[in-house]
């Protein structure tokens, strides 16, 4: 077609671009520079699905324990009934020179405390899972948009031609709402996100049906080649359908996943001394290859606690947060321990927390499995999370809640804002990074948010 379809080839190029200016159609996961000066280059979010509850762990209240079993004096708008004052059964102390409290349930991020930049102010606006993670993760409540972890692709690329640029670690299988959390929706199928399920133990296990039992290494090239040439032919009768492309993409991924898989998901090689401090337990290994993966240019981590959402403790709250706790603190201090001895928690991203919170009263509902005596129901009104590295202020405690816990009151951190946040740290100006879809400018903070800087070194 000559040099009519070079120009064509550019246009169409230019139109993928977006904000970025560097969008390659032939390599989608190029690294790329981003458009202004950045603190961070990778990200790993470590999510606590469920929604755990900020008055036990990170925001402690002790005007609950004057109410205790009495009802408190402002109103509580909660998704089931609720009835008095719930003040929290564990203790509180202060860590390092910055003395942010630390609920007993966490000792060893506790220890991390002038690292962490604590948001005791974070809101959202539905109090159901479903909708509230597709906030923190797409910046929407309803509509099925890009995740974060595939803009960040799309704007970075990643370091690391053989694995993905966006990698989802979550044991057991999905949690709520499955794959729609980490979904690329309307930008390239290459920025999805890739889910591993760790608790399975070896690289073949990890990675399934990625080696042949059945063809040496060069047959399945070829096989793969030609299945690359039948996807094209098939795709280009269905322009306009992004899920095939997806697919396609994901088949080719995963043989070159291949080679680096089998090592990156080994952490038996890693020396005693450093599988000792994760330990070896399911969060363990989970927390360590995340370090592993960031370290060979994964550019974005997502880290679940499990399947469904288990930290959804509307009964025995005490019980179940003291269990998940108990879970991964010990790994999640490894992983901030590693990544300074490393030398990349300078410019690594750490963020922690759940989709919401939960209420300071108890809930008085009884259905369900999950549902029963001493429990807490869900709050988006007002909850805690934390960033660590990356540029954000350590040893710093932004924003409050109203006296029991409830609301956010003090400097208050919509998710718009924090995704806001993140982008400018990562080298973005939220407003002008977008991609241009059915005649609109997307972004991932749709037409809201502002840059905490206060958050910010």
């Amino acid at each position: 077609m000559g040099f009519g379809s070079c120009a064509l080839a550019a246009l169409l190029a230019e139109d993928l671009e977006g904000s970025t200016g560097s969008y390659d159609p032939a390599n989608p996961l190029a690294p790329r520079e981003p458009p202004q000066s950045a603190k961070a280059k990778r990200v790993v979010h470590i999510f606590m699905n469920g929604g755990p509850s900020q008055v036990d762990t990170f925001d402690p209240k002790p005007a609950l324990a004057r109410f205790a079993g009495k009802p408190l004096p402002i109103h509580l708008r909660t998704e089931r009934r609720t009835g008095a004052a719930f003040p929290s059964p564990f203790q509180f102390q202060r860590h390092g020179r910055s003395g942010i409290e630390v609920s007993e349930i966490f000792p060893e991020v506790g220890k991390h405390a002038d690292d962490l930049c604590v948001i005791r102010s974070m809101h959202t606006e539905v109090p159901n899972h479903g909708p509230s993670l597709m906030m923190m993760n797409t910046g929407t409540t309803q509509l099925s948009r890009p995740s974060f972890g595939s803009w960040l692709t799309y704007g970075l690329g990643s370091e690391n031609r053989n694995l993905p640029g966006f990698v989802v670690l979550c044991p057991g299988g999905y949690p709520v709402w499955g794959a729609k959390n980490w979904r690329s929706a309307f930008l390239p199928g290459a920025y999805q996100g890739t889910h591993i399920d760790t608790s399975k133990e070896t690289a073949e296990q990890l990675v399934e049906n990625v080696r042949s039992r059945f063809a040496s290494r060069a047959t399945q090239r070829r096989q793969l080649d030609l299945l690359a040439r039948l996807n094209r032919a098939h795709a280009e009768r269905r322009e306009e359908d992004s899920l095939l492309e997806a697919r396609a993409q994901s088949f080719e991924l995963a043989y070159r996943m291949q080679a680096e898989a089998t090592d990156v998901f080994d952490v038996a090689s890693e020396p005693v001394a450093t599988r000792e401090m994760y330990g070896d337990t399911v969060h363990g290994r989970q927390m360590l290859m995340a370090r592993r993966l960031l370290e060979r240019g994964v550019r974005f981590v997502q880290v679940w606690h499990g399947a469904g959402q288990p930290w959804d403790s509307h009964a025995e709250v005490e019980a179940n947060h003291r269990r998940l706790a108990g879970e991964c603190d010990r790994p999640i201090a490894a992983l901030l321990t590693d990544l300074k001895r490393l030398g990349m928690l300078d410019d690594t991203l750490v963020l922690w927390g759940g989709e919401f919170g939960r209420t300071p009263v108890v809930e008085l509902t009884s259905f369900g499995s999950n549902h029963g005596k001493n429990g807490r129901d869900h709050n988006s009104y007002g909850f805690s999370m934390w960033l660590a590295g990356g540029g954000v202020k350590g040893g710093y405690v932004h924003g409050a809640t109203d006296e029991f816990g409830f609301r956010a009151e003090r400097d208050p951190v919509h998710a718009h804002d924090l995704h806001a946040t993140l982008l400018h740290l990562l080298g973005f100006d939220h407003e002008r990074f977008t991609f241009r879809y059915a005649g609109r400018d997307f972004r991932l903070t749709d037409v809201h948010g502002r840059v905490v800087t206060d958050l910010i070194a």
